[in-house]
């Protein structure tokens, strides 16, 4: 994966009423770190920029709905959202390290390969077809 992928810009939709939260949002994100408002499109749309381990379209969104802010809930923009959700979700998943308890499946899984137990036989090759 490169560098430019984990990097994303986005769209921001909020509804008409009330008026003026792209201003107040585009004011509450700017004080975060590692997200940038690059401009506000229009009246209701912000563009922002942001890396992907550090935030994601979802955390975003959740955080201005949790502050009272009214994002645009038309079909269209719940499908789009909804795509770049489980994207980000998936890129997000696939940069985190592996999970602990499947490392520690693979190590006991060689261990056991190793280990001597009930299905070896240390008789003789010569003694076995002794009759």
């Amino acid at each position: 994966m490169q560098a430019g992928d984990i990097i994303k810009t986005r769209q921001l939709v909020f509804t008409e009423i009330p008026p003026g939260q792209a201003d107040e949002a585009a004011l509450l994100l700017e004080g975060l770190p590692h997200l940038v408002v690059v401009e506000k499109l229009n009246p209701r749309t912000l563009l922002v920029r942001y890396e992907i381990p550090n935030y994601t379209l979802e955390k975003v969104e959740r955080a201005l709905a949790a502050e009272g802010f009214h994002l645009d809930n038309s079909i269209l923009s719940k499908i789009r959202r909804a795509l770049i959700y489980y994207c980000e979700s998936i890129q997000c998943e696939n940069l985190a390290p592996p999970p602990l308890e499947r490392v520690s499946k693979e190590i006991f899984a060689e261990a056991w390969q190793n280990h001597p137990h009930g299905d070896r036989d240390d008789t003789p090759e010569e003694w076995r077809s002794y009759r």
